[in-house]
């Protein structure tokens, strides 16, 4: 074989038949050395690749391979929220980092997409699939992505045909809190829910407004509280964003403007961190003068002591991976429903007497 030449800068990119004919061996072999290196020796392999860089042969076009293979290797998991959301928030991490882990066991990769704003990204993808995380019922983020007639799996979300769905049984932890609350003799009872239409309200919550929501998960819980605790009087405010910072602000004002509140109900325990500042902040004494219950059971919440719905959120996120790659191998869809469970801290006490 005759050594190969570095290409100067003014002529076309090299191109994999440029370096079988520079190394006088086939353009399979050549192709081998990048897709199928166990069918070279270590020695040939080693050579071809040296030669292609000193050529400046930058190896195949990955989009290219992927057209022929029918396949991209690569799985989206879609936010309608910012992408920051994968990150800032504590149970969407938990959910994707098992997530990742599920697909990689198949040599999978994983492609966020926040679409806060915009339904492009989900039609430009180049993907063999697709995970919605938790999208607003009848948006246009769902209806692009169902488009694509993909192999999809959608979280938290309404059955919808062809698609596999994964979720939790929302009702039944939301029972179980506003229960436990109403036989500790709580009445009053306030709600904060994330937002519950892409139209934030700062407004207390009518129940025109609750009834619109276009939140499957929101949607359960509100029914949840009601039927766990059928004669209380339950006063909701909104909250924009899922942060201890929110909650707290969102809190302090529901408490303010309805001082008979003995009680929170809080979507999540993100939220209630919050709600624990403001109760503080008020000289609010839990569990004496107001008991607090979230939503997740964060890794946080134990050592706050605080009394929340446990939902298996890193189990939901090895539940939606399995249902995508069965997908992907010729299974047909599947539904899973995981269990909820409400776990009693120090955060829930009998009324004091202000209900």
């Amino acid at each position: 074989m005759t050594p190969a030449q570095p290409r100067s800068r003014g002529h076309s990119r090299p191109t994999l038949r440029d370096v079988a004919r520079a190394l006088q061996v086939s353009v399979a072999t050549v192709s081998n050395a990048y897709n199928r290196p166990d069918q070279l020796s270590g020695e040939l392999r080693d050579r071809i690749l040296t030669a292609a860089r000193d050529m400046g042969y930058p190896g195949p076009n990955p989009l290219a391979r992927s057209l022929r293979r029918g396949k991209t290797g690569v799985i989206a998991l879609v936010y309608d929220a910012p992408l920051n959301y994968a990150f800032a928030d504590p149970a969407a991490s938990l959910f994707l980092g098992t997530l990742a882990a599920t697909i990689q066991t198949q040599g999978l990769n994983l492609l966020l997409l926040a679409c806060p704003d915009s339904t492009e990204p989900v039609r430009a993808a180049s993907v063999d699939g697709f995970i919605v995380y938790c999208s607003a019922e009848q948006s246009e983020l769902l209806g692009t992505v169902l488009a694509r007639a993909l192999p999809t799996v959608l979280v938290e979300q309404r059955p919808r045909p062809g698609t596999s769905q994964v979720g939790i049984d929302d009702l039944q932890g939301a029972q179980e809190a506003a229960r436990h609350l109403a036989e500790l003799g709580h009445t009053h009872i306030g709600i904060l829910p994330l937002e519950i239409t892409k139209d934030y309200c700062p407004d207390p919550v009518t129940p025109q407004r609750e009834a619109g929501t276009n939140s499957l998960t929101t949607a359960r819980r509100f029914q949840g509280y009601r039927q766990g605790a059928p004669q209380a009087h339950f006063h909701i405010l909104e909250t924009a964003q899922n942060t201890p910072q929110e909650g707290e602000e969102r809190a302090r004002e529901l408490l303010t403007r309805y001082p008979q509140i003995t009680a929170l109900l809080c979507m999540s325990d993100v939220l209630a961190h919050g709600a624990l500042n403001a109760a503080r902040s008020l000289g609010r004494r839990v569990p004496q003068d107001l008991s607090i219950i979230g939503f997740d059971d964060l890794p946080s919440s134990e050592p706050l002591n605080l009394t929340s719905v446990w939902q298996p959120t890193a189990d939901k996120g090895r539940q939606a991976g399995e249902a995508l790659l069965a997908q992907l191998a010729g299974d047909s869809p599947s539904t899973v429903t995981l269990p909820t469970r409400l776990v009693v801290r120090g955060t829930t006490g009998k009324t004091g007497g202000r209900s």
